[in-house]
C-alpha cells in the first residue's frame, strides 16, 4: 500500500490515473493531454506500473495503459477502516450543531 500512495503522492501520476479512469491510453494521448513530452509521460507511466496500479498492453508499436482494480480495491478497503471514526465525529458536530439552534432559538423568544 505504501508503493501505492507513494505512486501517487506526485501530482501528474494522479492526473494520469484520473485519465486512465475513463479507459486505455496511449502515451502519446496521455502525454497531449497533460501537456507533457513523451519521455515524462513514459517515465510517470514506468513509476505507476512498477507499483501495480496500471498496466501496458503492446499493439504494434503502440503501448496502451489502462488501470488496475486492485490497488484501487486495496485503498477502499484501508479507507473503510478510518470511516467509522469520520461519521462518529460528524454525528458530534451535527449534535453540536442542533444544539447551538436550540439555545439561539431560546434565546430569541
Amino acid at each position: 500500500m505504501k508503493t501505492t500512495l507513494n505512486a501517487l503522492a506526485e501530482s501528474n501520476r494522479l492526473h494520469i490515473v484520473e485519465l486512465l479512469r475513463d479507459g486505455p491510453l496511449t502515451v502519446g494521448e496521455i502525454a497531449e493531454r497533460l501537456g507533457l513530452n513523451q519521455p515524462q509521460a513514459s517515465k510517470h507511466l514506468r513509476v505507476l506500473n512498477n507499483a501495480g496500479l496500471v498496466e501496458v498492453q503492446a499493439m504494434a508499436n503502440r503501448r496502451i495503459y489502462k488501470l488496475r482494480a486492485e490497488p484501487f480495491k486495496e485503498i477502499d478497503e484501508w479507507l473503510k477502516s478510518y470511516r467509522h471514526i469520520w461519521n462518529e465525529r460528524f454525528d458530534r458536530l451535527d449534535e453540536y450543531l442542533q444544539d447551538l439552534q436550540g439555545k439561539e432559538v431560546n434565546h430569541d423568544d
